[in-house]
């Protein structure tokens, strides 16, 4: 089952817009960036500031900015704004009650999932997006100019 890509694409926008020097950034600029379309990173920028993470300029040489330094988004707080579903997926119709296994299933799984939740969720909450944005800076792989 495909994972939604919300989280990596909304992280990476969240990214260009720290290293972008305090500019405002088209969703068009955006969207070239992540390899995506601009209406799939309207709709994360909609959920980001939402959430407060980022803002808009309106006007020429307008477009979305964070709404708070880098150092104070979390991967977190990231992941919180964009995905909407449980990490993980349980069964599409609910288990044979009947059963020794199904009717047990559930109860037996979800607090091992709950654990492995958690332990993302702390893990996300101690990177921040001035932490990504530094290893990016660090890596350096880039065979054409940033777009903005």
């Amino acid at each position: 089952m495909p994972t939604s890509t919300r989280f990596a694409v909304a992280a990476h926008a969240l990214t260009a817009l720290a290293v972008s020097g305090g500019k405002p950034l088209r969703s068009e600029d955006l969207a070239f960036s992540a390899n995506t379309g601009a209406v799939v990173i309207r709709g994360l920028l909609s959920r980001l500031s939402e959430a407060g993470l980022t803002r808009s300029q309106l006007g020429a040489g307008g477009g979305a900015m964070l709404a708070r330094p880098a150092e104070e988004i979390r991967l977190l707080d990231v992941y919180n704004a964009v995905e909407d579903t449980e990490l993980f997926s349980l069964h599409r119709t609910p288990p044979c009650k009947g059963c020794a296994v199904g009717g047990n299933i559930l109860d037996a799984l979800q607090p091992t999932l709950d654990r492995a939740r958690q332990a993302m969720e702390a893990e996300l909450a101690k990177t921040t997006i001035a932490d990504i944005a530094a290893d990016v800076a660090k890596l350096g792989k880039f065979s054409i100019p940033l777009v903005w």
